[in-house]
């Protein structure tokens, strides 16, 4: 069976090890489009892991210029090849050409490459300390070993293996990246891996630190998951997918930093729906239909207080959702998954108000939207959370805000959190009993704001406790802050200064931003000063 080249160690070349094909599927007619793409066996998967990991000191010893240069070099092959690339994602995923592929996702992808390279000549995501008194300094490096990095569906350049946040985070730690593309849009990223190889050839990297792999199955990717020449893992996708390789990765001792699923609870206190509750409805419908609701913050949880602003509220949104027209998902999964997910929720206790009917051709549901009582809520929270992925959305009607307050309390981790006040003042008191309930069970507190959406920033915090996430304690949008995920923390005890990296020395030429004996500075130390 011929299929589509993969990339290793420097060479496109056809898989050591053929265990089958695919081919991506149009989400509009879910029929086959592209060529066919391999499922590769352990010897391809062998063969890139190995040459990572010999590529590993090379890079991590690569000049940081060099790092910026490729990142740099990326965005820009990417720019130039926009019309193209936007043609394959938007076939393969159905997403919209305009404006979601090509003025939005595409230029965020490309800013965090260039934001990702400003952070490398910055030298800021390596953190530099340096305690004169105890001759101690310390800073973030490199692995020294590789990065392997899964792909989600919904994202297919911003998030992509071998062109989003965690790849360009690796990178610009210098680590090199094994990428494992999605299923649901190979040609798109076989497309960036050509432009991705053309930069590392332009910028002098070695060969192997930009790999690429399309797909293989739970065993192989079990293995090579558990393999202790790896450093770490970036993943985003499904909970059960992201525990598995977790769970393989924990018992070899490699950090594994995976975003696994969220519901993004939406509180809308009894002042903000007095206010306006019909606009909220308005803008809850288009938060919530969004990219047919297949973003990792969706809201998927509504909190809405009884009463006739609360029932005015439910009016106009069931009105919009009937209104709309069934939403293409990105796959056969996709789909198969968001009707096991509503099943859940319909067995729990939740009555479906509008929606809830696959459509036709391809792969499509109808925006859905389910209502429950908080009492069934608290008694049965675990089912009552279940994401179902897609334009889909559950309505938890509370009698007042201390059970909103409950009602927060029993969340599990999630990426956000959202509290809608009024404008004049009235929800003043409740903003804070429903805010300190749900502030430790989620990643991002949002005011009067629905969550779709991430921005690009040093400030953002993609990242929640677990389940949302596997830690707390680290976001995967944002340099340098992302950047972190991929590095170790190197300690030197009274080293000779020649011998120290170039940013924890004595002389700071390129004022580099260090934490000097508890004050942040970019001069050079004295040179009298204790080591």
């Amino acid at each position: 069976m011929s299929t589509q080249p993969l990339l290793v160690d420097g060479d496109w070349r056809l898989p050591l090890q053929l265990l089958g094909a695919f081919r991506a599927e149009n989400p509009m007619t879910g029929e086959p489009i592209g060529p066919a793409y391999p499922l590769c066996g352990t010897a391809d998967v062998e063969a890139a892991l190995s040459a990572a990991a010999a590529a590993a000191e090379a890079l991590a010893a690569t000049p940081p210029e060099h790092i910026a240069a490729f990142l740099e070099a990326y965005a820009a092959g990417i720019e130039a090849d926009a019309e193209a690339l936007v043609e394959l994602a938007h076939a393969e995923t159905a997403l919209p050409k305009q404006p979601r592929l090509a003025a939005v996702e595409l230029p965020r992808t490309t800013n965090q490459l260039r934001l990702a390279a400003k952070a490398v000549r910055s030298y800021a995501w390596t953190q530099p300390v340096i305690d004169t008194a105890a001759g101690l300094r310390a800073h973030r490096a490199p692995l020294s070993k590789p990065v392997l990095v899964f792909g989600p569906n919904n994202f297919p350049f911003a998030f992509n293996a071998i062109a989003g946040s965690d790849f360009a985070s690796a990178i610009a730690a210098r680590n090199p990246v094994i990428a494992k593309a999605h299923p649901s849009h190979p040609a798109t990223s076989e497309r960036l891996a050509q432009i991705a190889f053309a930069a590392l050839k332009q910028t002098g990297l070695p060969p192997a630190s930009v790999q690429l792999l399309y797909h293989f199955d739970y065993g192989v990717g079990a293995r090579l998951a558990g393999d202790a020449r790896l450093g770490a893992i970036g993943f985003t996708g499904s909970r059960a997918g992201g525990l598995a390789l977790k769970a393989a990765a924990d018992a070899a001792g490699i950090p594994a930093y995976v975003e696994l699923s969220s519901v993004n609870p939406v509180f809308l206190l009894p002042g903000a729906l007095a206010e306006r509750g019909v606009a909220l409805a308005q803008e809850f419908f288009a938060s919530c239909t969004m990219g047919s609701g297949q973003f990792c913050t969706n809201p998927g949880v509504v909190i809405v207080p009884q009463g006739a602003d609360g029932d005015a509220f439910v009016v106009a949104a069931t009105a919009h959702f009937a209104s709309a027209a069934p939403s293409v998902l990105f796959s056969r999964g996709v789909l198969e998954h968001l009707q096991k997910g509503v099943a859940t929720l319909r067995d729990a206790g939740a009555a479906v108000l509008v929606g809830g009917s696959v459509g036709e051709p391809g792969f499509r549901y109808a925006p859905t939207l389910l209502s429950v009582d908080a009492d069934t809520f608290l008694r049965a929270p675990q089912a009552l959370q279940t994401e179902a992925f897609g334009p889909v959305s559950l309505l938890v009607r509370v009698r007042d805000v201390a059970q909103m307050a409950q009602v927060a309390q029993v969340f599990e981790g999630n990426l956000t959190g959202t509290l809608y006040s009024a404008n004049d003042g009235s929800d003043d008191a409740a903003w804070p009993v429903v805010a300190h309930a749900l502030r430790p069970r989620v990643g991002r507190l949002i005011g009067n704001r629905m969550p779709t959406g991430v921005a690009v920033s040093a400030a953002m915090n993609h990242g929640g406790p677990y389940p949302s996430t596997g830690h707390p304690g680290f976001t995967a949008v944002g340099m340098p802050a992302a950047i972190t995920r991929f590095t170790a923390l190197h300690c030197y005890d009274h080293v000779p200064e020649e011998q120290l990296p170039h940013e924890l020395r004595d002389r700071n030429p390129d004022g580099i931003a260090r934490l000097i004996d508890g004050v942040w500075r970019t001069d050079d130390l004295e040179p009298e000063a204790p080591r």
